[in-house]
């Protein structure tokens, strides 16, 4: 473009700053700029420093599964005000704000899927949907899911990404700590596979739950992993925590975790440990 005189002509601020709005990404990790598309191809796993950024539920089934294809289950229920509980705004609106932002009905999916041409009973959190946050229909899809596992005789796969219980629902969803554990636990005692992987972050109920009952537990590098937080620790027992503490190279060097895995390496793993529970299974029927 050419102009005349000594002065530029006016440009509008507002389109300078949106000029590449989108285009390029800044990595969490190594404060490194790339190309957004480039960052999304690798689901998320910045090639320079492998930090791993937060990954859509869409895109993990797409990473995790064959065809990327999930049948899914009760997606029709939704969750009620048993509480009318009301803060700033009323939890209804909460719940459809949610909804909006996240595409999601609730803060899990599951379904029937397979991984490396193997049948398994796939369930995930959706932590753009509230935090993840665990209230009665979460905690109803999680039992169900362990239990249609069990019916169906197929290995559990649970992807963990959760705040913890929803205060919103106070009580009622602390009591699906139990119910989802109850119903792992019947799953276990048919002797079938379940799978735990722990991303960032799994806190509070969750972690307290069946997060880290696994047979066997996959983290993510450096996820959040525990039930309270650090500084609430630290104000309980009025001490200095350990450099890493909750993060996943801390629980794996005490024994709390099996694995840590690159996101990019998932499918694989869980495709082969699958296949070694259930010659294992089969060898001991």
């Amino acid at each position: 473009m050419e102009w005349s005189g000594s002065k530029a002509p006016d440009i509008d601020v507002s389109e300078k700053k949106s000029i590449g709005k989108g285009v390029f990404r800044k990595c969490d990790g190594c404060d490194e700029t790339m190309v957004a598309e480039e960052l999304e191809k690798n689901f998320e796993v910045c090639p320079r420093c492998g930090k791993h950024h937060k990954l859509r539920a869409a895109r993990w089934r797409e990473l995790l599964l064959d065809e990327g294809e999930l049948d899914e289950w009760d997606r029709d229920l939704v969750p009620g005000d048993p509480l009318d509980f009301k803060d700033d705004k009323p939890y209804p609106a909460r719940v459809a704000a949610a909804q909006r932002s996240s595409g999601a009905q609730e803060a899990f999916e599951s379904g029937a899927a397979k991984i490396g041409g193997m049948p398994v009973a796939y369930g995930s959190f959706i932590f753009a949907f509230m935090g993840g946050s665990m209230g009665s229909v979460v905690g109803e899809k999680i039992t169900r899911l362990f239990e249609r596992g069990t019916q169906m005789q197929l290995p559990v796969v649970l992807l963990q990404s959760s705040g913890g219980a929803r205060m919103q629902e106070g009580i009622l969803s602390l009591m699906q700590m139990a119910k989802g554990v109850a119903a792992l636990e019947r799953h276990r005692a048919a002797r079938l596979p379940f799978v735990s992987v722990l991303l960032h972050p799994t806190t509070g109920g969750v972690a307290a739950s069946f997060a880290l009952l696994g047979d066997v537990n996959i983290a993510e590098p450096q996820a959040l992993i525990g039930f309270a937080g650090a500084r609430v620790i630290e104000t309980t027992i009025r001490q200095t925590l350990p450099e890493g503490f909750q993060r996943s190279e801390f629980l794996m060097a005490h024994g709390m975790i099996d694995r840590i895995s690159s996101r990019l390496e998932m499918r694989r793993e869980i495709s082969s440990m699958l296949g070694h529970m259930s010659r294992g299974r089969r060898s001991r029927g």
